[in-house]
């Protein structure tokens, strides 16, 4: 039997038998007050993972009550989103590309303005040739492995090596690479490309791009939960873009490219470092938003 109680301030203790619905709309209006535009969205995806509900399932069984251990089991993760934890930490994935992907304390949460760098990656390939031709690709500061293993899932015939220096980092990625089947991923820990032979068709990634100084002000979803070496860029942000520069020349193969991840503001800086090592920068591409976010640089023939 469900719980009752005199109020819906705790959507886990309401004055009413609670229902999915109720409770799914409750856990809503808390996370508003508290300022998380995605609110719906997130109580949706939160009171289907306590339940083990997909989204079908939790609208065919919208008005079942709940019992006092499903209400405390909501309770417990709606709790950590209104400590700002990001939903995909609480429940251990995100999707990227229409690829499910398992995120850890070591890694970054893959963010969607990230699929522009996809986007440009493949419009490069696709610019010079087949899909279905060998590529090899290298993913500098891989992370959960999300660039690397969306450009494979693209690319039938294609290898690639991720880097990292996180070994916990790299057990995530392997894991994913694992459980989605693409066996033309390896991992390898080191400092960008130290480790690295090339050559490579195509050296991608999202680097960290923050200026240290900027950390402190970001939103508490990436500031208090994001790995600080994933996000901390230098004084101006700039720090594993110059790194970038110096190793990409020598590791690509003759007309093959550099594509990077760019923070707000970059692209100029970049475009210039670039440039400066020998690469011919292209037109940023924007994101969804009209950021510059993805930045090419091809190596001549």
């Amino acid at each position: 039997m469900a719980l009752t109680a005199t109020s819906l301030d705790d959507p886990a203790h309401a004055a009413v038998p609670l229902t999915i619905a109720r409770t799914r709309r409750a856990w809503a209006a808390k996370f508003r007050e508290c300022g998380i535009e995605s609110a719906d969205v997130d109580a949706r995806i939160l009171v289907g993972h306590a339940l083990g509900l997909d989204h079908a399932a939790l609208a065919a069984t919208a008005s079942r009550p709940l019992n006092a251990a499903e209400q405390n089991a909501i309770a417990t993760l709606a709790r950590r989103r209104l400590a700002r934890e990001p939903v995909a930490r609480i429940v251990g994935t995100r999707e990227f590309w229409s690829l499910t992907l398992r995120v850890g304390a070591a890694t970054l949460v893959p963010r969607p303005e990230t699929e522009t760098l996809i986007e440009a990656a493949l419009d490069f390939i696709d610019r010079r040739g087949a899909r279905s031709r060998p590529l090899r690709i290298a993913d500098l500061g891989t992370g959960s492995g999300a660039i690397l293993l969306a450009l494979l899932s693209e690319l039938p015939a294609a290898c690639g090596i991720g880097t990292d220096v996180s070994a916990a980092a790299l057990a995530v990625a392997r894991h994913n690479a694992e459980r989605l089947g693409l066996s033309g991923a390896r991992f390898v820990a080191c400092n960008m490309a130290a480790a690295l032979r090339g050559p490579f068709d195509l050296i991608v990634s999202n680097p960290p791009y923050v200026a240290s100084a900027e950390i402190a002000g970001l939103a508490p979803e990436v500031r208090d939960f994001d790995p600080r070496a994933a996000l901390d860029g230098g004084t101006d942000g700039l720090t594993f873009y110059r790194a970038l520069a110096a190793a990409a020349p020598a590791l690509l193969a003759p007309g093959g490219a550099l594509i990077a991840e760019l923070g707000a503001g970059q692209a100029q800086s970049v475009a210039t470092l670039f440039a400066g090592a020998g690469l011919a920068p292209a037109t940023p591409r924007h994101d969804l938003n009209g950021v510059p976010r993805a930045l090419c640089a091809a190596k001549g023939p």
